[in-house]
């Protein structure tokens, strides 16, 4: 099915599977014996066959022998297992001249196909156009330089809710899309495996498989025993299943990997006398892992020799030393000094001068020069030099940060604080609940809440927002449901639930029904709700319970606050007076501002608190309760402030300039934005559904409820069995869960493309084109220019399957310029060629003639595409290579290895590339004149 990858050669057979080598593309498959789509090469008297030395002659002669063919010719025979492995078939040849034809349309749809495969694979934002995202700039710009690298190992360490995981998702997508990474491993805390699955899924459209113990245990089952850990591509585990199983860490060790992901990765310890078992799964895990991808929101949270680890398992020989990373790391702070002065176009101090001096070391009177036309006001200079700092600025190489402060787009956050009389509220049932919360022992509550002041506050809100959607957050899916049974109790209202006791399907029904503009006017959630999902077309929050986990609440909020909210965000936090939860409540709003403002630092400023805030909750009754609370919130004041600033200080700005760059992020959006324009997909994939019988009933503009109808097919990549509702619009998938987002990434579109040219189906055909005047046979005919290469080495981007269309009649003159694709499509119709082929001369002189006449065209036109692929290779990897040199000289976190890859990249690829092959894949006959009864 795919011609692309050349020959195949059997390695190995079982009962279940075979499995076949394809040298020319250094790829292994492994297919079930019972569906294999395999069939073996077998060659005729009279065909040209060509060995692995390279030897090309006519066979004249078939035998057998022990089971292979021997191909013999004039003085030469090979067995078949000696064919080379990129020969090519002219299948559409034997169908055409043995009549096996196929309407004109299919010959078209086809020849859209290539075309559509060749203009995606060249395409910049490949990987990028397919995920149901909002085009952040940072986000895609990341995503863009990170996996463009030629050893992708970075530390993506944006703050919070400015979308790490998309980040991943990005990069992770666009390596699988180009193929150059198929066996990736994402390792997580065991609280976000589910939330890392639907991210992936939901998002990307990447199924990641969940491995536990019990997964482990039935792939052993059903592989004799074998790793379990090669029985998928595309793996999710937690880091604790590995570290408290010394058996599957080290099967997932033995099993290698292409990329690993590592989410929450402050949490690996590591010290020069202790080394924590979660570090050391990871730093065997990424020794013999070409890519690495870490993610934590607080990179230096737990200091500099924490910061250092992490640095140390992307690169373990740039960042070998402790000592040399701390001292290297002052002279950071120096630089990021003068970088804020450049920045803020401040006149240079002698400081300053001198530090850049020392910069540049190595051409002094240049330098010189810029800073004195710097301080004469030339900002083209001053721009110059910051670009170059950036350029040799230490972990820029290597770590990405994005602030809040630094991006645009933020909505406001409005916190609306509601003191409620107890009332009717059982306050031990309140006391109960904090201990649960602040992780104390304490005995569950019934959570009942009809009577409670809270729910009371809820039903007055739920009415005056009069339809507006309402997210609630509490810390259990049992507070969920009694919340639910007491609203019902009292009001009549659509109500949605969202916890872990609900099935993947439920949930994601009940957030699609909330997000409805006529669905529910409450989402209730358990803490489940504040992992991943994007409930930004809600403006308002009501935390029911605010969770003693500072970096929790910010996730809770981060729900609603993030970049494409698109009004102020109300966060509405109702607590009973004289309860525990006012102590909490009170300390984040007017101690720490933590509902209105995102809070740096995170549970840093809970730590020097913790204990007062639980002792004076157990007083909230006492008669000083108040002036003690006031305190409690003074001092914490005065910390907040210290600690802010002292984190403002030590914001390192050239780090935050060297993860975003916004041309190069408009130009990506720009691009996405214009597939997303463009009607071309409409079109194609409406033609594709029409072939294989797919019924479609539109929904709305590029809304789309597809069913099987009458499939043409067994199977159509990506359909369920219930039908599924499909768009184009990105504006719709992202307001809608049930929608899928229909783009070139899809899998699909990228399937369906696959399918049809992976068939014989419009490789030939026949049609006529009814002129009275007219006596003229046609051939055309599509070859396509393909190299075989491994996959790593990602030659699509200069050289995809590329499509050559030439047109010949009897005459054997060229007329690809005058019948036209357009011309075609407009004259064409279908006809029966059998009283055509009744003459032999057509089919066994005509046509062979008219074929080698075309051959010939095609050949002469291969070099000028071979030329212009590796022009733009030489302009790309040469550039690059150049880049890298000049920048080793000065940052020495570019590595040796990340040059030399990249030079032996650029030569196997001009060897690759050079020895590209021409491919007939479709043939149409065309008869222009009268009918044809009346010719012949």
């Amino acid at each position: 099915m795919e011609p692309e990858i050349g020959l195949g050669m059997i390695s190995k057979v079982d009962e279940r599977s075979i499995t076949i080598l394809f040298s020319a593309s250094e790829e292994m498959r492994q297919y079930a014996v019972r569906s294999a789509p395999l069939r073996r090469v077998e060659f005729s008297i009279g065909d040209t066959v060509k060995s692995r030395t390279g030897q090309s002659f006519k066979v004249t002669s078939l035998s057998s022998e022990n089971g292979l063919l021997i191909y013999t010719g004039t003085s030469v025979s090979i067995r078949e297992n000696e064919l080379c492995d990129s020969i090519s078939f002219n299948e559409s040849e034997v169908r055409l001249r043995s009549g096996q034809v196929d309407p004109p349309f299919a010959f078209d749809l086809r020849f859209e196909a290539m075309k559509n495969r060749y203009r995606y694979l060249k395409s910049d934002v490949m990987g990028f156009i397919g995920g149901r995202i909002d085009l952040i700039p940072h986000q895609l710009y990341i995503a863009h330089e990170t996996a463009s690298r030629y050893v992708p190992r970075v530390l993506l360490s944006d703050e919070v809710g400015l979308g790490k995981t998309i980040e991943a998702g990005l990069i992770i997508h666009r390596l699988i899309r180009s193929a150059r990474m198929g066996r990736i491993l994402i390792l997580v805390p065991e609280s976000l495996v589910h939330q890392w699955f639907i991210e992936m899924y939901r998002r990307f459209n990447l199924w990641f498989n969940i491995f536990d113990e019990d997964r482990c245990i039935a792939v052993e089952g059903n592989s004799s025993g074998e790793n379990p850990f090669l029985d998928d591509q595309l793996v999710l585990t937690s880091i604790d299943f590995l570290t408290n199983n010394k058996k599957r860490r080290q099967q997932a060790i033995d099993a290698g990997w292409e990329m690993l992901v590592v989410d929450e990765a402050h949490h690996l310890e590591w010290s020069k006398d202790t080394v924590s078992e979660e570090y050391n799964v990871v730093e065997k895990l990424s020794r013999d892992t070409r890519g690495l991808l870490l993610l934590t929101a607080t990179p230096e949270q737990l200091g500099l020799e924490s910061h250092f680890a992490r640095l140390r398992l992307l690169d373990p020989d740039r960042y070998y030393s402790l000592d040399a990373f701390v001292e290297e790391s002052s002279n950071y702070q120096e630089v990021a000094g003068v970088a804020d002065r450049l920045l803020s176009n401040e006149p240079l101090t002698s400081s300053c001068k001198k530090h850049l001096e020392d910069i540049f070391a190595e051409d002094t009177d240049s330098v010189r020069k810029r800073i004195s036309q710097v301080d004469n006001g030339d900002l083209e200079v001053r721009q110059s030099l910051i670009n170059d700092m950036l350029d040799q600025h230490g972990t820029g190489r290597v770590m990405f940060r994005n602030t809040r402060q630094r991006m645009k787009g933020f909505p406001k956050r409005k916190a609306h604080l509601i003191p409620l009389p107890s009332g009717d509220t059982d306050m031990d049932e309140l006391v109960r609940d904090f201990a649960i919360i602040s992780g104390q022992n304490a005995e569950k509550p019934k959570y009942k809440y009809k009577k409670d002041a809270r729910l009371k506050h809820l039903i007055e809100l739920l009415k005056n927002l009069d339809g507006e959607k309402l997210v609630l957050i509490c810390n259990t899916r049992e507070k969920v449901a009694a919340i639910d049974k007491g609203l019902r109790s009292l009001i009549n209202i659509k109500i949605a639930q969202f916890h872990e006791d609900l099935t993947l399907v439920q949930r994601d029904r009940n957030a699609a029904w909330f997000a409805e503009v006529d669905g529910a006017d409450i989402l209730i959630c358990s803490e489940i709700g504040s992992e991943g999902r994007n409930f930004q077309f809600a403006h308002h929050l009501l935390l029911f319970d605010v969770p003693f986990d500072l970096e929790l609440l910010e996730q809770r909020i981060g729900r609603l606050d993030r970049i494409g909210q698109t009004a102020d965000i109300n966060v509405h936090i109702p607590y009973v007076i004289g309860s525990p939860q006012e102590v909490l409540v009170r300390w984040c709003h007017e101690g720490l501002c933590a509902f209105e403002h995102n809070l740096v630092g995170g549970n840093q400023y809970l730590k020097p608190f913790n204990h007062r805030i639980k002792t004076l909750a157990k007083s909230s009754m006492a008669n000083n309760f108040e002036n003690d609370l006031l305190a409690l919130i003074e001092e914490t004041q005065v910390y907040h402030k210290e600690l802010a600033e002292k984190l403002e200080r030590g914001r390192d700005h050239l780090l935050e300039l060297n993860s975003f760059n916004d041309a190069i992020s408009a130009d990506l959006v720009e691009k996405i934005s214009e597939h997303d324009a463009s009607p071309d997909l409409d079109r194609f994939m409406m033609d594709i559904f029409d072939h294989y019988g797919l019924k479609v009933e539109t929904i709305s503009r590029h809304a789309y409820l597809l069913n099987m109808g009458d499939l043409q097919t067994e199977a159509f990549p990506c359909l369920n069995n219930d039908g599924m509702i499909v768009t184009t619009s990105r504006e719709k998938a992202l307001s809608r869960e049930d929608y899928g987002l229909l783009t070139w990434d899809h899998p699909m579109v990228s399937g369906a493309i696959d399918l049809l040219l992976g068939s014989a189906q419009g490789n030939s055909s026949f049609a006529i084109w009814l002129d009275p005047k007219g006596r003229e046979m046609i051939l055309e005919m599509v070859f396509v220019v393909e190299c075989l290469a491994p996959n790593h080495l990602h030659v699509d981007r200069f050289l995809p399957p590329t499509p050559l269309r030439i047109v010949v009649n009897n005459s054997m003159k060229s007329k690809s310029s005058e019948y036209t694709s357009q011309l075609f499509a407009e004259k064409l119709r279908i006809a029966n060629p059998e009283r055509l082929f009744e003459n032999k001369q057509v089919g066994n002189e005509l046509i062979p003639q008219m074929l080698e006449t075309g051959q010939g065209i095609a050949e002469k036109a291969k070099p000028t595409v071979i030329k212009r692929a590796l022009d733009a290779m030489e302009k790309s990897l040469g550039h690059d290579i150049e880049r890298l040199q000049a920048l080793r000289k000065i940052n020495n976190n570019v590595t040796a290895e990340e040059i030399e890859t990249a030079q032996a990249q650029r030569s196997h690829l001009v060897g690759y590339i050079g020895s590209a092959r021409l491919r007939l894949d479709s043939l149409r006959l065309v008869w222009r004149g009268p009918e044809l009864e009346s010719v012949l």
